[in-house]
């Protein structure tokens, strides 16, 4: 049986606890109400870890593993109910994130990325990009500081950048430079059982 790396009904289910959490955007920003989005994120990245594991121990080919990262980008984009103008904020914000991790994953699947410029020189190159309304020239940058921490180099330390699209999109390169440091379990396993988690 073909081994599901995501499914519609996965991410219905964090749709549903999110609906649950009653999200509200506060000056406090309650922690708690806001760890869903985390959760999901990292979910997500995960899935598209696997999906590069499998590639690498060529149990899939590069063009079913390309095929999988945008099924699962498929998912996440398809649209949903509004469930409040806060949760709902933060929905984009999360799928902004995503998007760095889905054409971060690509590239590196493909394996057409700079390989040499310093990774902070890069960032500050897209933030300098989006600042001249390049936005297509930064999002090109930050996809491939995201192939290269997919390939085992480490997210040097940024500094603040301020709210704009590149700081949602390093969101999403830093869960997966988190994901590429915590339990690699997702590696190994054989793909038989899904452990989702989220019924």
């Amino acid at each position: 049986m073909k081994e599901e790396f995501y499914t519609e009904k996965r991410w219905l289910n964090w749709m549903n606890k999110v609906k649950d959490s009653n999200f509200k955007l506060t000056e406090e920003d309650d922690k708690n109400s806001g760890a869903v989005f985390i959760y999901i994120m990292d979910d997500v990245v995960l899935a598209c870890l696997k999906v590069i594991a499998r590639c690498e121990r060529t149990v899939i080919a590069p063009e079913e593993a390309l095929a999988e990262i945008a099924a699962i980008r498929s998912i996440v984009f398809s649209e949903a109910e509004s469930m409040g103008e806060d949760a709902d904020l933060m929905l984009e914000s999360l799928k902004t994130s995503l998007a760095a991790v889905f054409v971060s994953s690509q590239r590196y699947i493909i394996g057409v990325f700079d390989r040499e410029t310093p990774l902070e020189e890069m960032v500050a190159k897209a933030v300098a990009a989006e600042k001249e309304e390049n936005l297509d020239g930064a999002f090109d940058l930050l996809s491939q500081v995201g192939a290269r921490v997919i390939g085992g180099e480490s997210l040097p330390e940024i500094g603040e950048i301020p709210y704009c699209m590149t700081a949602e999109l390093m969101d999403g390169i830093d869960a997966i430079s988190a994901a590429m440091l915590g339990d690699d379990s997702y590696k190994d396993d054989d793909g038989s059982e899904d452990t989702g988690g989220v019924d």
